[in-house]
């Protein structure tokens, strides 16, 4: 692993029993989780999960229940301690940080959204979304007026003086969300932030969730069950199953390419051509301007067409399938950015 990665989760190990170490021990010998409970009564919550994460990307960690996958993200912030390995951020293992050290750490470099949002029923929208800069004994008007920046940031701007009970699940994540963010932290822990909540609802927190990745590019640790939202908002993804990490890549590399029979089912249901988007497949190669326009510098032939780099791949596979070449592919901002090469996108699809 690289020292470049934001977070990098080293050998975690944790059991919850009497005898962890025992447990370890017949861990490397071989025995399942299941011979492990039976045979020692510890239950093994994760086996040796290794994963780095890349600053500013959103990191999704997906399993069932039982996989492991929220006690691996309360390790972050140490709300769960590990029996055995390390969590590195920013190059320091914050296992070793001291009381003093890991109190700064929660205050400042992370914050945490849950799913049952957690909001105190007593107070005002405003006053919950301050709550974390309170503790911090930061001024009533100083808390007050970043909490409502945040607010208008998640959709929130008029309801400051409006309590819980009055609003829509959505809007009383949205507040959970303005908490977490209001400190300005440098990672977000996201605990199935969003599975509480009625699909279109769901959604629409996802698209919210982008629309601020956008401006704010944090790195998030984003926790789910949900395939789906994980495709839609994973730069990676990672799988778990019984505690053990089966598979991480991009959305692309776990739907074209399982890794075992488990992630071959865990994704068998899903649409690729709906959750496959152009950014998966494109071709990133150095461009080369001439006079009339663009052309790539690697001498293949000129793009018949153009697409955007966030479209799925089912908008874009009818254009694909009319030309004889690639498509040009632009971001957002209407930059040239790569091609889609209709040769490597079939052989992805079908090889």
């Amino acid at each position: 692993m690289s020292s470049n990665y934001k977070i990098e989760i080293k050998n975690i190990y944790k059991v919850f029993g009497a005898d962890p170490s025992a447990a370890i021990a017949k861990i490397k010998g071989g025995a399942s989780k299941s011979e492990i409970l039976k045979q020692t009564g510890n239950v093994v919550g994760l086996n040796d999960v290794s994963m780095a994460i890349e600053a500013g990307h959103i990191h999704v960690i997906m399993g069932l229940s039982g996989s492991g996958k929220s006690t691996l993200i309360r390790h972050f912030n140490r709300l769960i301690e590990p029996t055995s390995g390390q969590v590195i951020v920013d190059g320091q293992d914050v296992l070793k940080f001291s009381k003093k050290e890991l109190e700064h750490y929660r205050r400042n470099k992370v914050s945490m959204v849950f799913q049952r949002f957690g909001l105190c029923p007593h107070e005002t929208v405003l006053a919950n979304a301050a709550f974390g800069l309170k503790v911090q004994g930061v001024p009533r008007a100083e808390r007050e007026e970043k909490a409502r920046y945040w607010l208008e940031q998640v959709g929130l701007a008029g309801v400051e003086k409006h309590y819980p009970r009055q609003l829509s699940g959505g809007m009383q994540q949205r507040v959970g969300l303005a908490r977490a963010l209001v400190n300005d932290p440098d990672i977000l822990l996201m605990d199935e932030a969003f599975s509480a909540l009625d699909p279109l609802i769901k959604s629409e927190m996802q698209d919210q969730l982008l629309q601020l990745q956008k401006k704010l590019n944090k790195t998030i640790v984003f926790i789910t069950h949900d395939l789906d939202e994980a495709l839609k908002i994973g730069d990676r993804i990672a799988i778990l199953k019984d505690g053990e990490l089966v598979q991480q890549g991009t959305a692309s590399d776990i739907l074209m390419r399982p890794a075992d029979d488990y992630v071959k089912d865990f994704i068998g249901g899903v649409n690729r051509y709906k959750a496959i988007r152009v950014s998966h497949l494109l071709r990133k190669v150095p461009l080369a301007m001439v006079k009339g326009g663009e052309t790539f510098a690697d001498a293949r032939p000129a793009p018949t067409g153009t697409v955007r780099v966030n479209q799925p791949l089912e908008e874009v596979m009818p254009l694909l399938m009319g030309t004889d070449s690639s498509l040009a592919v632009h971001n957002d901002e209407g930059v040239l950015v790569g091609h889609l090469d209709k040769a490597e996108v079939m052989k992805a699809l079908y090889h």
